[in-house]
C-alpha cells in the first residue's frame, strides 16, 4: 500500500507536571502552573503550531484533571490551533458528558476541538469514579461505541452494561463541525491498533521508549485492519508522540532536559517496577530511541526519521516539566519548534512520498 503524506501536522502536549521554581525549589503555585499551560498554549499558535493537547491525570504530580476547562481558557486567546485532551481517559469518564463538555469547547473555538480517547498508563481514575480494573477493557468498548454514536446522531438508542441506556434522548449542545474528530491513542497493544483501523479512526501512537523501528510493525497492523475493513488507508490520520525537548545547541537541551526528565522517569518507575535511570541511558535514547531532545537541526532529523518509518500526518511533541527547568526555557524550545523546526521539516517533505 502507498500512502502519499506531503504534509505533515505539528502539535505540542503536556500532562502538566507540577513545576518548581527554579530559584527558590519550591513548587510553584497549582494557578501558576495552570497559566503557564495556557501561555504555551498561546504561543504554539502565534508560531503557527497545528495541535494543543492536555492530558487527564488524578495524581499529586501532575495537575490536568480536565483537559476540556483548560483548553477553553486557551481557545479564548488562540486563533488557529486545534485543540484536544491527549488522553480523555474515557474508561472511567461518561461519555455524553465528554461529549457535551467538548461540544462546547468545540463552540467556544468555533470548530477547534478534537477528542483524543484512550485507557490511560495510570490507574487512579478507576476508584476514583467507582469503576472495577477486572473491567478495564470492557468498559472502553462499551464507552467508544456510546460516544462515537453520540458524535454521529442528535437523538441517540444505546445499551451497554457499565452505563445507563439511552432510549432516543437528545444529547445537547451540538458541535460547531458536523462532528468532532476522535482520535484513539495507543501504546504497544496490537488490539488497540486493530481496534482503530477497523473503526476508520485517526490513532496516536506513544513511543516513549526503545527503538522506534519496533514499532513499525504495529502501525502497518494498523493500516492493514483498516484495509480489510474496506477502509481507504491513504485517508487514515497517523499521530506519533515522544518526550521533547529543544534549546539551540545539543548540550545545552541535554543538560536543561536530563534533570526533570530523570525525576519524573523514576518516580513512575519506582511504581512500576523499573531501573533507574541513568545519564548514559538518556543519551542512549537522545541518539538511537524516541527521545526528541536536543538542538533544531537534531530534532528536524529525527522528525524526518520519524515520517520515513511510519508515514505519519502528525508528530507530537510531549513536554515534560518539573525540577530545574524554568519555564521561560520551555516556551523558548515551543518557539524553536515553530519557528525553525517545523517550517524545515515541511519543506523537506514537500515532494516527499512515503511507500511502508
Amino acid at each position: 500500500m502507498t500512502i502519499n503524506h506531503r504534509n505533515l501536522e505539528f502539535g505540542l502536549d503536556t500532562f502538566g507536571d507540577l513545576a518548581f521554581d527554579d530559584t527558590t525549589k519550591e513548587r510553584i503555585s497549582y494557578s501558576e502552573s495552570l497559566r503557564n499551560i495556557v501561555a504555551e498554549g498561546k504561543l504554539a499558535d502565534e508560531v503557527g503550531l497545528d495541535v494543543f493537547a492536555l492530558g487527564e491525570h488524578h495524581r499529586p504530580d501532575f495537575i490536568i484533571s480536565a483537559p476540556e476547562v483548560i483548553l477553553a481558557a486557551a481557545a479564548s486567546i488562540t486563533k488557529n490551533i486545534r485543540l484536544s485532551s491527549a488522553v480523555t481517559v474515557l474508561s472511567s469518564a461518561d461519555p455524553v458528558r465528554t461529549f457535551q463538555n467538548f461540544a462546547s469547547l468545540d463552540l467556544i473555538s468555533n470548530g477547534r476541538a478534537e477528542i483524543m480517547a484512550g485507557r490511560g498508563s495510570f490507574i487512579e481514575s478507576f476508584p476514583l469514579f467507582g469503576y472495577d480494573l477486572k473491567d478495564y477493557d470492557e468498559l472502553f468498548t462499551e464507552k467508544l461505541d456510546m460516544l462515537l454514536k453520540i458524535n454521529q446522531q442528535v437523538e441517540v438508542n444505546w445499551a451497554g452494561k457499565h452505563r445507563a441506556s439511552l432510549h432516543g434522548e437528545g444529547i445537547y449542545p451540538r458541535p460547531y463541525q458536523e462532528s468532532i474528530p476522535v482520535w484513539l491513542a495507543v501504546g504497544g497493544t496490537p488490539a488497540s491498533a486493530v481496534r482503530a483501523g477497523t473503526l476508520n479512526l485517526p490513532m496516536t501512537v506513544a513511543i516513549l521508549g526503545g527503538p522506534p523501528d519496533r514499532f513499525v510493525p504495529f502501525v502497518n497492523l494498523y493500516r492493514q485492519a483498516a484495509e480489510r475493513a474496506g477502509h481507504d488507508v491513504a485517508q487514515l490520520q497517523l499521530a506519533i508522540n515522544s518526550h521533547f525537548y529543544m534549546a539551540d545547541d545539543s548540550q545545552q537541551a541535554s543538560d536543561d532536559f536530563y534533570p526533570p526528565y530523570e525525576l519524573l522517569m523514576n518516580r513512575v518507575g519506582r511504581e512500576r517496577g523499573w531501573s533507574p535511570m541513568t545519564r548514559m541511558q538518556f543519551e542512549q535514547m537522545r541518539q538511537y530511541g524516541p527521545l526528541m531532545v536536543g538542538s533544531p537541526q537534531q530534532i528536524i532529523d529525527k522528525i524526518l526519521y520519524f515520517h520515513e518509518l511510519f508515514g505519519n500526518t502528525r508528530y507530537l511533541a510531549q513536554l515534560v516539566g518539573g525540577h530545574n527547568l524554568p519555564h521561560a526555557k520551555t516556551l523558548r524550545a515551543i518557539e524553536l519548534f515553530g519557528t525553525k523546526v517545523a517550517p524545515a521539516v515541511r519543506k523537506a517533505l514537500e515532494k516527499k512520498t512515503v511507500t511502508p
